[in-house]
C-alpha cells in the first residue's frame, strides 16, 4: 500500500507537475535564447575578422572582354528519371521510416502489454490488445511526419491515414464488445494522446523546434531538481529541522525556507543538466547523433513520460512503463539504423549550396524544412549563416557554444581558418542516414571569400531569388561569382512573382559582360539560366525542384 501511495503522489502530483511546468518554460525561454543567439549572429556577422579571408584587393580587376557566348532566360524543364543518388535518397527515406515504425510498435507495445497486465481481471482478447497498440501508436505517426513530411499538406495527409485505421479497429472492437461505446473510445484515445501532443507543439514550433529538445531537456531537470529537494527533505524530521535553522540563519520564515531549499535544488540540478546538454553537444559533434534523432528522442520520452500517468494507482513499479516503452522503442531504433545501413555512405554523396535573399523569413524556413526532409538524406548542404535561417539551423554545438559564451569561435577569422573549416565540414550520413547542415558562419570581410569556396565544390547550388531587388547588393556578388566559376547547369534559380523579374535580367546580363575570362560558362555557344517559378504562394513545388537539383548535380541537367 505504501508503494501505490508514494507512486500516486508521484504521478499525480510532482510528476505532472514537472511535465507541465518544464514544457511550459520551453517555449519562452527557447524563443528568448534564440532571440539573443540571433542578436549576437547578427552582431559578429556585421564584425571584420581579424584578416581578409583571401587576402584579395577590395578594387576589382580590370574587366574581361565580352564573351563570346550567348546568354538566355528558360523555365526550368522538368528531369526524367531519377538520379542515382535521388533513389538512394528515397530508398533511405523509406528504411527510416520503417525503422520508424518498428520503434514505434515496440514503445506502443510496452504500453498496450502494461494495460493487459493492468486489465487481465476482465480477460484478455486480442481486440482489446490490438485498440490498445493502435491508440499509443499515434506518436509514430508524429515520428514519421518529423522524418518524411515536406509540407502541411503530407502531414494531414499521414493523419488522415492513422485516424482511418484507428477507425476500423475502434468498429471493430465495438462490434466485439457491447460495453464499450464509442465516446469511451474516443475519450481514451484524448486521454492518452492529447496532452502529450499539446506539449510537444511547445518545442516543435518552428522557431523553437532546432533547440526544443535541448531546453526541455534542460527545464524537466531543473523543475525535477526543485521537486526532488523539498520531497527529500520533506521525508525526514531531522532534515526538515535542520533546513528551518539554517533557513533562520538567513532571516527567512518558514515560506522562505521552503522556496529556498527548491532555488537550491534547481540550481544544482540546472549544473547537472548543463553537463548532461554538454554530453548530447559532444555525441552530436562527435556524429553519434544527429539533431532529428535528439528531437524524435525528446518526444518520444515526453510521450512516455506523461502516458505513464495513467497507471498511477497500480503500484511504484508501473510508474516506470514510460521509461520501459522508450527504451524498447530506442533500442528498436538503433538496432534498425544498423540492420538498415542507413549510417554506411552508399556512393557519392551530393553536396547543395543554398544561397538566397535574406529578407525571405519564413519562406526561407519552408524552403528549407522541404529540403532537408528530402535533400539530407543524399547529401550534405552547405550555407552560409544569415538572419532569415540563424534560429532554424543552429545546431545543438553552436548553440551551447553561444549558451556558454563562445559563440565566437564559430565564425571564419581568415583564409587559414576558412580552409580548416571546409577540411572539418561534416560529410557522410549520421546514424540515422541524415546528412548534416553545414552552416558557415562569416564576418563581413569573409562571407565573399567563403562563397566563392563553397561554390566551387559544390555539386549542385539552389539561388533562391524570390524578393529579389535593386536592395540587395549581396545577391548581386554571389550573381557575378557563379557566372565567373560555376557551370550554369549545375545552377536553379528560384524564384515567384516577389522577384523583379527585369532587374534581375538586366542585372545578370551586365554581369555577363565582365564575366571571368576563364569561366567554364565561355565555352558553350548558349548559356541559360534556368528559372523554377513558385506558385502564386511564393511556395515551389518539392519533387520537381529536387529532381532539378538532383539531376544538375548528376551532370544531367539540360
Amino acid at each position: 500500500m505504501a508503494d501505490a501511495t508514494g507512486a500516486t503522489l508521484i504521478a499525480t502530483g510532482m510528476l505532472p507537475f514537472v511535465v507541465l511546468a518544464a514544457a511550459a518554460l520551453t517555449a519562452p525561454v527557447a524563443l528568448a535564447l534564440l532571440a539573443l543567439y540571433r542578436r549576437a549572429v547578427l552582431r559578429s556577422m556585421a564584425e571584420r575578422g581579424a584578416a581578409r579571408a583571401d587576402g584579395q584587393p577590395d578594387t576589382p580587376p580590370p574587366a574581361p572582354p565580352p564573351p563570346p557566348a550567348g546568354l538566355e532566360f528558360s523555365p526550368a524543364a522538368a528531369t526524367d528519371a531519377p538520379t542515382d543518388a535521388q533513389s538512394r535518397a528515397a530508398a533511405s527515406l523509406r528504411r527510416a521510416v520503417g525503422v520508424q515504425i518498428a520503434g514505434g510498435l515496440a514503445y506502443a507495445s510496452a504500453f498496450a502489454a502494461a494495460w493487459m497486465a493492468v486489465l487481465a481481471d476482465s480477460g484478455l482478447p486480442p481486440v482489446r490488445f490490438l485498440w490498445l497498440l493502435a491508440c499509443h501508436a499515434w506518436p509514430a505517426v508524429l515520428a514519421v511526419g518529423i522524418i518524411a513530411a515536406a509540407s502541411r499538406r503530407q502531414r494531414l495527409l499521414l493523419a488522415g491515414a492513422y485516424l482511418a485505421l484507428l477507425s476500423v479497429v475502434a468498429l471493430v472492437a465495438l462490434a466485439r464488445n457491447p460495453d464499450f461505446t464509442a465516446g469511451q473510445a474516443a475519450g481514451f484515445w484524448l486521454l492518452v494522446n492529447a496532452p502529450p501532443t499539446l506539449l510537444l507543439f511547445a518545442f516543435l514550433r518552428r522557431r523553437v523546434r532546432a533547440v526544443g529538445p535541448l531546453v526541455l531537456a534542460f527545464m524537466v531537470t531543473a523543475v525535477a531538481g526543485s521537486q526532488v529537494a523539498v520531497s527529500l527533505i520533506g521525508e525526514s524530521e531531522a532534515a526538515m529541522r535542520a533546513a528551518v535553522g539554517a533557513g533562520l540563519l538567513f532571516g527567512l520564515d518558514g515560506t522562505g525556507t521552503f522556496f529556498a531549499i527548491m532555488l537550491a535544488g534547481t540550481v544544482l540540478a540546472a549544473a547537472a543538466g548543463w553537463k548532461w546538454l554538454q554530453w548530447l553537444g559532444r555525441l552530436h559533434r562527435e556524429r553519434r547523433t544527429g539533431d532529428q534523432t535528439l528531437t524524435l528522442d525528446a518526444m518520444w520520452l515526453l510521450f512516455g513520460v506523461v502516458q505513464s500517468i495513467g497507471f498511477a494507482f497500480e503500484g511504484i513499479l508501473w510508474v516506470f512503463t514510460g521509461l520501459v516503452a522508450f527504451a524498447a522503442c530506442k533500442l528498436a531504433t538503433l538496432g534498425g539504423h544498423r540492420c538498415a545501413g542507413l549510417g554506411r555512405a552508399r556512393g557519392r554523396a551530393p553536396s547543395l549550396l543554398l544561397l538566397r535573399v535574406f529578407a525571405l523569413g519564413a519562406r526561407s524556413e519552408r524552403l528549407f524544412d522541404a529540403l532537408t526532409a528530402r535533400w539530407l538524406r543524399a547529401g550534405d548542404i552547405s550555407l552560409i549563416a544569415g538572419p532569415d535561417l540563424a534560429t532554424t539551423t543552429v545546431e545543438p554545438h553552436e548553440f551551447l557554444d553561444f549558451v556558454g559564451g563562445r559563440l565566437s569561435r564559430q565564425f571564419v577569422r581568415d583564409d587559414a581558418d576558412l580552409a580548416r573549416r571546409l577540411q572539418a565540414r561534416a560529410l557522410g550520413p549520421d546514424p540515422d542516414g541524415r546528412h548534416r547542415v553545414n552552416e558557415f558562419f562569416c564576418h563581413a570581410d569573409t562571407w565573399q571569400a567563403a562563397m566563392r569556396r563553397l561554390a566551387a565544390t559544390a555539386d549542385a547550388v539552389l539561388m533562391d531569388l524570390r524578393s529579389f531587388s535593386p536592395a540587395n547588393q549581396g545577391c548581386r556578388y554571389e550573381l557575378q561569382q557563379l557566372l565567373d566559376t560555376v557551370p550554369l547547369a549545375r545552377v536553379v534559380f528560384l524564384i515567384d512573382a516577389t522577384t523583379d523579374r527585369a532587374f534581375l535580367e538586366a542585372s545578370v546580363r551586365r554581369l555577363w559582360q565582365t564575366v571571368a575570362a576563364d569561366s567554364p560558362n565561355r565555352r558553350p555557344p548558349t548559356v541559360r539560366l534556368r528559372l523554377l517559378a513558385a506558385d502564386a504562394r511564393g511556395e515551389p513545388d518539392v519533387e520537381p525542384l529536387l529532381g532539378l537539383l538532383h539531376a544538375a548535380a548528376a551532370g544531367r541537367a539540360t
